[in-house]
């Protein structure tokens, strides 16, 4: 039982490499600011927007790999940045740099 206990806190889940957490949110947020961006185009070109969704789904790749080069170097990435994002909804900024 401590075992499967310790691999989960080890190995944390993944897509493609990436902490579940961190995917999410890459995704999350890149989603959102292509939706601004398509919708700022519409409103300012019409019909005859130049927004390509191609664009999103290359920065989405190329986050996600970033993401994941980082986080075959430290393991518990999606943990330390959402223990930093707790710190600073505490308003401990002194201890972020720890």
């Amino acid at each position: 039982m401590k075992q499967q206990v310790l691999k989960a806190l080890a190995n944390p889940a993944r897509i493609f490499y990436v902490p579940y957490s961190l995917a999410v949110i890459n995704f999350a947020v890149q989603f959102i600011v292509f939706i601004m961006i398509f919708v700022a185009g519409l409103i300012i070109s019409g019909t005859d927007s130049v927004v390509n969704p191609l664009y999103f789904l290359v920065s989405v790749i190329v986050v996600h790999m970033i993401l994941a080069f980082f986080s075959r170097r430290e393991p518990q990435l999606g943990q330390i940045i959402s223990a930093k994002i707790q710190m600073l909804k505490k308003k401990i900024p002194n201890k972020l740099a720890a």
